[in-house]
């Protein structure tokens, strides 16, 4: 994108494993100057321990044995800094994850300035979307939108207009 747009930087939003492997090129393939907002939708940032994670890998999802909790791949995607100064992070995730177990496995550490962890439901508690879907949900739109309208990560107390007014 940057080739073909001239941009210094980019902004990347990517969900599930898409959510979680622009760190890696942040943290060690020379993205961190050249990413402005790296924005997780349902991250695999810390894996998983959805047990259907090792049988899909052996299978049909090779990409899954990495998502597992505690594989190589996340052991030294996270070993240090989370969030490497450059881009401002920012991470939404849902409490009915069924895929990313536990939900919370998402988040994210570092400092506050350049990181925002989201759960949607502590805004809107009715907000019934699920990993596979949460790319299709207004809320986590809004949660986006607000992320790439500033400068610094999504601002944590923004309040977005939740589905059916809860």
């Amino acid at each position: 994108m940057r080739g073909a747009t001239g941009a210094a930087k980019v902004d990347i939003v990517g969900h599930s494993q898409g959510g979680m492997m622009p760190r890696y090129y942040v943290k060690f393939l020379g993205g961190a100057d050249k990413v402005d907002d790296l924005i997780g939708i349902v991250p695999s940032n810390h894996g998983t321990k959805n047990p259907l994670a090792i049988p899909a890998g052996y299978t049909f999802c090779p990409s899954c044995l990495d998502q597992r909790a505690g594989s190589d791949l996340l052991k030294k995607l996270n070993e240090g800094e989370e969030t490497p100064a450059g881009p401002d992070y920012t991470v939404v995730t849902t409490r009915h994850d069924e895929v990313v177990i536990p939900y919370t496995s998402a988040l994210l550490t570092g400092p506050k300035e350049h990181l925002t962890n989201v759960v949607l439901q502590d805004k809107c508690p009715l907000d019934p979307f699920m990993h596979d879907q949460a790319t299709k949900d207004p809320v986590v739109h809004q949660w986006v939108l607000n992320a790439l309208e500033h400068k610094g990560p999504a601002d944590p107390g923004f309040q977005p207009r939740c589905l059916g007014g809860a």
